[in-house]
């Protein structure tokens, strides 16, 4: 599996945002030189956070981008699939079907079902992370989301199956 690189500049730009203290917010040339991309990708990146209601342009001169939303109200999950869409949905099958018009497994497909599980695992952590959580430290974010991975193993299992050592 890979992040792609519209997920990890989108996720990296929202960050940037979060934490700058202008009320004027950062201009796609502040973002640009923050990451290290060209100001058209860093603009094509803010027009999707600002089309996917995460961020908003201040007006002027020396206007730019500030946050839309909360940072405690911006779940990774939902900006994870706003930037670049899931890793598995309903049109998967679709989309990898070889030269024919349905998968020669469409019925019968146990490499769906892995992919499947695999959304499920990655969704029901990330649907606890919000960008909150990613604002300080690497430090500070790598035990918050240790908490968070570790309060969510005790909690449920994929598919709420028991957790069991000697499965």
């Amino acid at each position: 599996m890979k992040i792609s690189a519209k997920e990890e500049y989108g996720l990296r730009i929202l960050l940037q945002v979060a934490k700058q203290n202008s009320p004027e917010g950062l201009s796609i040339a502040q973002l640009s030189d923050a990451e290290g991309l060209s100001t058209s990708y860093a603009a094509k990146i803010t027009r999707t956070l600002r089309l996917g209601g995460y961020i908003q342009s201040t007006p002027g001169p020396k206007g730019g981008y500030v946050l839309a939303t909360p940072p405690d109200k911006i779940y990774i999950s939902e900006l994870l699939k706003a930037l670049d869409g899931a890793l598995y949905d309903h049109s998967f099958c679709e989309g990898h079907s070889g030269q024919n018009s349905l998968c020669t497994n469409s019925v019968d497909c146990s490499a769906r079902s892995l992919w499947r599980i695999i959304q499920v695992a990655i969704d029901r952590v990330l649907d606890q992370v919000t960008l909150l959580h990613l604002m300080g430290d690497e430090f500070d974010a790598s035990n918050t989301l240790n908490k968070i991975l570790e309060k969510q193993i005790l909690q449920s299992t994929i598919l709420d199956l028991p957790i069991s050592s000697d499965q």
